[in-house]
Order: C-alpha cells, then sequence, then structure tokens
C-alpha cells in the first residue's frame, strides 16, 4: 500500500548528483516549456509552490534547492554564486530541460544572470525577482554575518522577528488573513540547517557585483520588484532591468522581498504574460499588466 495514501511519511522528493553535491528537487513533467524556479536565500522550492500550482497544468515546472538548504546535502565548499550556477547549469543539463524559462528571486536571481550572460544556451527566458545585480550594501554585511553565526550556535528562534522583517513587507505581515500562511514560514526558518543556512549566508553577503555581465544578456528579460521590499530595493531592480537589452520592469503591489508569496496572483500574471509573449518572437507587443 502507498504509504501516503494510508498516512505514513510522505514519498521522497527526487535527488540529483552534481559537482560535490546532491540536491533535492520536484519535476512536474509533462511536454510542456520547462520552467526552472531559483529559490532565495534561507527558504527552498516552497518558496515557488504558488507559481507551480498555477502553471504545472501548461508548462513542466522544475524547482530545486540549493546546496546547503531545503532539503538538499550540507557541503563544505561551494557556497559562492559562480559554483551556485554551475549547479544549475547541470540540473538544467541532466534533467533534458534545456532552453528552460529560469525564473530566480532574490540569490536565485543571482544565479539566473550569470547563466544569462554565460550560458544563455540554457536559457529560453530569464525572469528576477526582487533581485539586482550589485553587491551586498556594505551596511548589511555585518548585520548578517553576525545573525548567521549567532544562529549557528543558539538556533534560528531569536532571528525569526528580524529577518520576517527583511524578508516579508508590511501588507504581508500585518494582513490577519495570512497568519496560517505566515506560521508555515516560520516554521520552515527554523528547520533550517544551521551549518547550511551560514555558509549560504556568507556566499550571499559576501558576492561580486556582476553589473559587467548585464550588456551580456540577450534573453528576454523581465525584472519584477515587490514595491514593499526592503531588502533589494526597487531602484535597484530597476537599475538592474536599464541596463539589461530590452528587459521590462515591472513592481508588484503590496509586496516585499518575497513576492511569490506575498502576491502570488500578481506574480502570476506576470509571468504568464510575459512567457506568452516570449512565445510570440521577438517582433511580439509585450502586454500590459491588466
Amino acid at each position: 500500500m502507498d504509504a501516503s495514501k494510508a498516512g505514513g511519511n510522505p514519498p521522497r522528493m527526487p535527488r540529483i548528483q552534481v559537482d560535490g553535491a546532491e540536491l533535492q528537487y520536484e519535476d512536474s513533467g509533462g511536454p510542456g516549456e520547462p520552467v526552472v524556479f531559483a529559490h532565495g536565500l534561507l527558504w527552498s522550492t516552497t518558496l515557488f509552490r504558488f507559481q507551480v500550482e498555477a502553471l504545472r497544468g501548461e508548462y513542466r515546472c522544475i524547482a530545486f534547492d540549493f546546496r546547503g538548504q531545503g532539503k538538499s546535502q550540507v557541503t563544505t565548499t561551494g557556497y559562492d554564486m559562480d559554483t551556485l550556477a554551475h549547479d544549475a547549469e547541470q540540473l538544467i543539463e541532466k534533467l533534458s530541460a534545456a532552453p528552460c524559462h529560469f525564473v530566480g528571486l532574490s540569490m536565485g536571481g543571482f544565479i539566473g544572470m550569470r547563466l544569462a550572460a554565460r550560458r544563455p544556451e540554457l536559457l529560453r527566458s530569464l525572469s528576477l525577482l526582487d533581485t539586482a545585480a550589485d553587491p551586498e550594501p556594505l551596511l548589511n554585511r555585518p548585520k548578517y554575518a553576525a545573525m548567521a553565526a549567532m544562529s549557528r550556535l543558539v538556533g534560528f528562534g531569536p532571528f525569526v522577528p528580524p529577518v520576517e522583517k527583511i524578508m516579508f513587507g508590511k501588507s504581508f505581515l500585518a494582513d490577519p488573513a495570512r497568519e496560517a500562511l505566515r506560521k508555515d514560514l516560520r516554521g520552515q526558518l527554523l528547520a533550517n540547517d544551521r551549518t547550511g543556512t551560514s555558509r549560504a549566508v556568507a556566499g550571499v553577503i559576501w558576492r561580486k557585483g556582476i553589473e559587467e555581465l548585464l550588456p551580456r544578456i540577450e534573453v528576454p528579460t523581465l525584472v519584477l520588484s515587490g514595491e514593499e521590499d526592503v531588502a533589494v530595493t526597487p531602484a535597484r531592480s530597476r537599475r538592474t532591468a536599464d541596463a539589461i537589452r530590452g528587459a521590462r520592469f515591472e513592481t508588484v503591489p503590496r509586496a516585499g522581498h518575497s513576492s511569490s508569496l506575498e502576491n502570488p496572483e500578481a506574480v502570476n500574471n506576470a509571468l504568464k504574460r510575459f512567457f506568452a509573449n516570449v512565445a510570440e518572437g521577438p517582433g511580439a507587443r509585450l502586454q500590459e499588466p491588466a
């Protein structure tokens, strides 16, 4: 009997081996164009739960956990952005998902920009959510590094409230109807592996800027920014969009740094419009938001 139907443990998600790490992923399958989702720091595939649910009937939706995060292997090294980009390259190639629509949020966007500039044959399009090409602001680095170091010693519990204010906008945090989702997300933060989290945070906060790569990006690009994002402000995201030839910039209302969760309907609609325009070809006129 299927354990998942008998009240036992849910079936284990598939895993794939890349250089130096075993990554957990989910793949909806199907004949549609592949969409690969790359999550932000401290999260996992569940960051895109609403997008996968909305798109899986028409697209092949693939989401994966970066090394040291979610359910993927915690490795001793390999948390710099170039290594993570190579992990993503291998996953796309091994799953025969090229060319794909690549959707990256925050850290996932750092990876998407590198792929678009260096391995454009792997991508059909690039969607960048709540992200930017510049390095981490200097004022953020000591604060985030201290939080990561302390969480490795005492656990993540004391840092959930300040992290929520970084990750989510005021509208989401104040909405009583979203309390069940906020509770679930707190649980995910608390479940993070201490060692993996510390190493992943270091990789993000000490990353180099990649502004010089942006003129090399030629795949169709959409840049979405939560209008309440304080971690990567809309101004930073807009500067990134302005440096990519032909990129479209849109803000996501009532959303902060996790727009895919905070206003999933707006994000889903923006992605659907964008993918449809990509399918129509370079001469198509981009649909305006409804």
